[in-house]
C-alpha cells in the first residue's frame, strides 16, 4: 500500500518538484535592461558604483518589478562583494521578493556555500519562511541534495522540522524528491544527527523511513533505523 501511494505520489508531483526548487525567477534580460541606478549596479557587480550610489542616498530597498531589492539582485548574479556593500550600508538581508524568496534561499537553491556563508554572517536567517510553498531555504537544500548547505543552515538554526503547505519536512523532501544517491543520503544522516524528527509524516501520515522502504534506499533506510537506536 506504502509502495504503491509513495508512487503515485512521486509521480504527482514529479513536476511540481521540479518547480519548487527552480521557481526562482533571476532578473530576465527584459528587467535588466530596464534597470538604473543601484538595481543595475548590483546586476553587474560594480561595487565603486554601487558605494557612490549609496554615498548619494540611493535607496536600499528599491525594487524591480519582481520586487528584487538590490541585495537580492546582486545575489541571483553571486555578486557577493555587492551584496556585502550593501549589506554593511544597512540593506535588508531578510527582504523577500514577490514570489517570497530571499537571499539565503537563493544562495541554498544554488548551491552557493560562499554567497550563503556572507549572508548569514550580515545578518540574514536561516529561519525565514520562503517561497510560495511556505517552506524553508533548509527544505529546498534538502530537496536538491545540497548536504553542505543544509549541514551551515543547520548550524544557523534552521529549522529542522518545519513543515511546507504540501506537508513534507527537510527529511521527507531529500527521500520523496532525492533519488537515493550519496548527495541526499548525506543530506539524510546532517538532518537525523542535527536532531530532525523522522517521525513526522506527510499529510498521509507516511514517514520519511516508509518512503525510503518504499523506494528501496537502503542506505537511507539503515540511516534512519540507527537513528532510532
Amino acid at each position: 500500500m506504502i509502495k504503491r501511494y509513495s508512487a503515485l505520489l512521486f509521480c504527482v508531483f514529479a513536476l511540481l518538484a521540479t518547480h519548487i526548487a527552480y521557481a526562482q525567477s533571476a532578473p530576465s534580460q527584459s528587467e535588466v535592461a530596464d534597470y538604473e541606478g543601484l538595481l543595475k549596479a548590483a546586476h553587474e557587480g560594480d561595487v565603486d558604483e554601487v558605494l557612490a550610489l549609496i554615498n548619494d542616498g540611493a535607496s536600499l530597498e528599491a525594487i524591480d518589478g519582481s520586487g528584487r531589492t538590490p541585495v537580492i539582485v546582486a545575489a541571483f548574479a553571486s555578486n557577493d562583494e555587492v551584496v556585502n556593500a550593501l549589506s554593511n550600508a544597512g540593506a535588508n538581508m531578510n527582504a523577500l521578493e514577490h514570489r517570497a524568496y530571499d537571499v539565503v534561499t537563493i544562495a541554498a537553491v544554488a548551491n552557493d556555500l560562499e554567497l550563503l556563508e556572507l549572508a548569514l554572517e550580515n545578518g540574514a536567517s536561516a529561519e525565514n519562511i520562503t517561497s510560495p510553498y511556505d517552506g524553508t531555504a533548509l527544505i529546498a537544500a534538502a530537496h536538491l541534495g545540497h548536504h553542505q548547505v543544509v549541514d551551515l543552515l543547520g548550524q544557523h538554526d534552521a529549522p529542522l522540522d518545519h513543515i511546507n503547505n504540501l506537508g513534507w519536512t527537510a527529511l521527507i523532501e531529500a527521500v520523496v524528491l532525492g533519488d537515493g544517491g550519496p548527495d541526499h543520503t548525506q543530506t539524510v544522516k546532517i538532518l537525523l544527527d542535527a536532531g530532525a524528527d523522522q517521525n513526522i509524516g506527510d499529510s498521509q501520515g507516511v514517514t520519511p523511513l516508509e518512503h525510503a522502504r518504499a523506494n528501496g534506499y537502503e542506505k537511507m533506510i539503515k540511516l534512519f533505523l540507527n537513528s532510532k537506536d
